[in-house]
């Protein structure tokens, strides 16, 4: 599985950006997939995951602000910002469960699969 993240870059507080997460690789291994976000000095926590059968997980931080969306037919997961604050500054990995033994959710080392990251700036 592969992911490739794109949609970050620099905006005022109160803005909005679109994640995109392009992937590739068995449908099975990214039936559950996630954003997670890393700010300088601080661990990468989950912001937003979800799973194939719609249910989702929202970090209190980021609840009614962001909004995660998938397009399976485009093999593509978006992550909607909005009303952006500077403490929403971090970079944004797209990641795949991979083994569905595991609960799709915001633990962090189940997930098998990282893209590369996108930085979004809010100042």
């Amino acid at each position: 599985v592969q992911l490739v993240e794109s949609g970050g870059g620099s905006v005022q507080a109160g803005g909005s950006l679109r994640l995109t997460c392009a992937a590739s690789g068995p449908s099975y291994e990214r039936a559950c997939m996630g954003w997670f976000r890393q700010a300088p000095g601080s661990e990468r926590e989950g912001v937003a995951i979800l799973d194939a059968d719609g249910s989702e997980y929202y970090a209190d931080v980021v609840k009614g602000r962001f909004t995660n969306s998938r397009d399976d037919a485009k093999n593509t997961v978006y992550l909607q910002l909005n009303s952006l604050k500077t403490e929403d500054t971090a970079m944004y990995y797209c990641a795949g469960l991979g083994d569905s033994r595991y609960s799709c959710g915001p633990a962090r080392s189940r997930f098998t699969y990282w893209g590369q990251g996108t930085q979004v700036t809010v100042s």
